[in-house]
């Protein structure tokens, strides 16, 4: 089972679906961002009111965790939208006794996959996989906690952005993904059973 963080995940997600031949489904996290400064991230919130806070650095900013609740409200809010809007109304696949794999594009501080990966194992999967296109090395080991294996394309010395270190980066259209969400129901029923 591939689980793909929305939207930058999705494509990404799809095209390890495809080639495992595995079925697909989005885990909807967003991150938490610090006021005014949207990307710096604070911590994330998931499907089903799950949420996490990097407390230390909430605190770093001279920051309150309460002072964040109009921001953990927004996207919050946004998480549940994008659920709606992602599954059509489908309850999430289940991953329980299965492999999952989270996919995400890339990782700076981790905290949006670290939040999936701790909402991916409450389903039970037999095993938890973290899969990422580029990710900054100070963040693997918070990962590595979480999920039984973590796959990284590339591990560069310095990353400054995840875009970086792709050939195109574009924002993820919500069509895009909602096509890649539909292309891959309609792939998986086609597989023959294995």
């Amino acid at each position: 089972m591939v689980l793909a963080i929305p939207r930058g995940g999705v494509p990404v997600g799809a095209e390890v679906a495809r080639a495992l031949r595995a079925p697909l489904d989005v885990l909807v996290v967003r991150k938490v961002g610090a006021p005014g400064e949207p990307e710096y991230g604070l911590g994330a919130i998931g499907e089903g009111g799950a949420m996490e806070l990097d407390e230390p650095r909430v605190r770093a900013l001279g920051l309150r965790v309460e002072d964040l609740a109009p921001i953990v409200a927004a996207e919050r809010a946004e998480v549940e939208a994008r659920v709606r809007r992602y599954r059509d109304g489908r309850p999430p696949l289940s991953i329980a006794g299965r492999s999952a794999i989270v996919v995400d594009d890339g990782i700076a501080t981790g905290g949006t996959l670290a939040a999936a990966l701790r909402l991916a194992r409450a389903g039970r999967p037999a095993r938890l996989v973290a899969a990422v296109g580029v990710a900054a090395r100070g963040s693997l080991a918070a990962l590595s906690a979480q999920a039984d294996v973590v796959v990284v394309a590339r591990l560069p010395d310095r990353l400054e952005a995840v875009g970086e270190w792709y050939t195109r980066f574009e924002p993820v259209a919500e069509t895009e993904v909602r096509r890649l969400l539909a292309a891959a129901r309609a792939r998986y029923r086609e597989l023959p059973p294995s």
